[in-house]
């Protein structure tokens, strides 16, 4: 197998073992609509880090030169995650027997959240930053090399994010209606310490 192509597989499984909101939102939509739903949301993260890639790789590295740009993300990416947050706690937990059946509404729904919680987080443009810059020093690649290094990287975050929402999927039966609600609520309080955190990094930095 190509080279660049593994490359993006050890950087895609390396990027997975940061658990971030993304993570906490792709286990509690599996386990309160069921595996396709999950899948969706995972769609929506795969489109807006491809949104990421297309925008780095065409030279927007310049974004973290300017710290008035670099800050105004951080404190509008956290507000939005705390917003996130905040519905879960309200968030209402399906009956039994209605897992599974989401509306088409609710799937595009799903897709937009996945989009937004990831593509709202500045610390993501960061990383695709960071792999653009890295994939630019290296001089003997082409277009060939870069694609497949791309590839490699994005299906394995995609795919590994659909492992997961599976996984949780398969616990369904195990969770009550109450165990789903305090999940609901944990998930809501990671996400905004997520928002938060981003929030103080930002006026830290």
């Amino acid at each position: 197998m190509n080279l660049a192509i593994l490359e993006g597989i050890e950087m895609g499984l390396l990027l997975c073992l940061m658990v971030g909101p993304v993570f906490f939102a792709l286990m509690s939509t599996s386990l309160d609509h069921g595996f396709k739903h999950a899948a969706t949301l995972a769609l929506g993260v795969l489109f807006s880090d491809l949104v990421y890639v297309v925008i780095t790789y065409f030279g927007i590295h310049f974004l973290t030169r300017y710290p008035i740009i670099e800050q105004s993300l951080g404190y509008v990416g956290g507000v939005i995650l705390l917003g996130f947050g905040a519905r879960y706690f309200t968030k209402k937990v399906p009956a039994a027997g209605q897992e599974g059946t989401p509306a088409a509404a609710s799937k595009r729904k799903a897709f937009l959240q996945g989009f937004g919680i990831n593509g709202i987080n500045p610390f993501v443009l960061l990383f695709w930053i960071s792999i653009a810059s890295m994939v630019a020093v290296k001089v003997n690649w082409g277009m060939g090399e870069t694609s497949l290094f791309y590839l490699g990287l994005l299906m394995t975050v995609f795919l590994t994010d659909v492992g997961k929402a599976f996984l949780a999927g398969q616990l369904a039966p195990l969770m009550s209606p109450r165990v789903r609600k305090l999940l609901n609520i944990g998930v809501g309080l990671l996400i905004c310490y997520f928002g938060l955190n981003m929030l103080w990094t930002t006026w830290q930095g």
